[in-house]
């Protein structure tokens, strides 16, 4: 390969996420205020993003909420299998609602379900393969990662 060809491919390397940041932050301030990302997804996750480090950022993020979960409930497990053990309907170690109407057993159930979806479908891909997500699918994962951080500052118990 000449060297010119080998340089080319070096910047063009370097700069692949440049103009999608760019776009981002361009929209008007950071698109972490923008989207209302939690602070304390943005504090495992910034930095990462900052630099272009999408896949990652959304990785570190879902770990912050993993290992959030297992303090809280005191679950020495990882992953799906914390999310269910941790908000399950029957003596939850996480309660999220009262637990007194078909209702508020029913969000206990689906905020359990999105806890371990997000485990099993967005942190377990990052944390096995390499990927490389765009900048707004990383928005979107961070996203939901405040949302999950929000119900869980909401919580009853403990």
């Amino acid at each position: 390969m000449s060297i010119a060809l080998e340089i080319f491919e070096r910047v063009a390397r370097a700069t692949k996420n440049v103009s999608q940041t760019q776009a981002a932050e361009s929209r008007s301030g950071h698109p972490f205020d923008e989207r209302n990302i939690h602070p304390e997804v943005a504090t495992a996750s910034k930095k990462l993003f900052d630099d272009g480090h999408f896949s990652q950022a959304t990785f570190e993020a879902l770990k912050f909420l993993d290992n959030k979960v297992k303090t809280l409930s005191g679950v020495q497990d990882s992953g799906f299998n914390l999310m269910m053990a941790a908000f399950t309907e029957r003596n939850p170690r996480i309660q999220l609602t009262d637990l007194v109407t078909a209702s508020d057993k029913d969000e206990q159930l689906g905020f359990r379900h999105m806890f371990a979806g997000s485990m099993s479908g967005i942190r377990n891909p990052r944390a096995h393969d390499i990927l490389v997500d765009p900048i707004d699918l990383c928005l979107d994962h961070l996203s939901l990662a405040s949302v999950l951080m929000r119900r869980l500052d909401a919580r009853k118990a403990p």
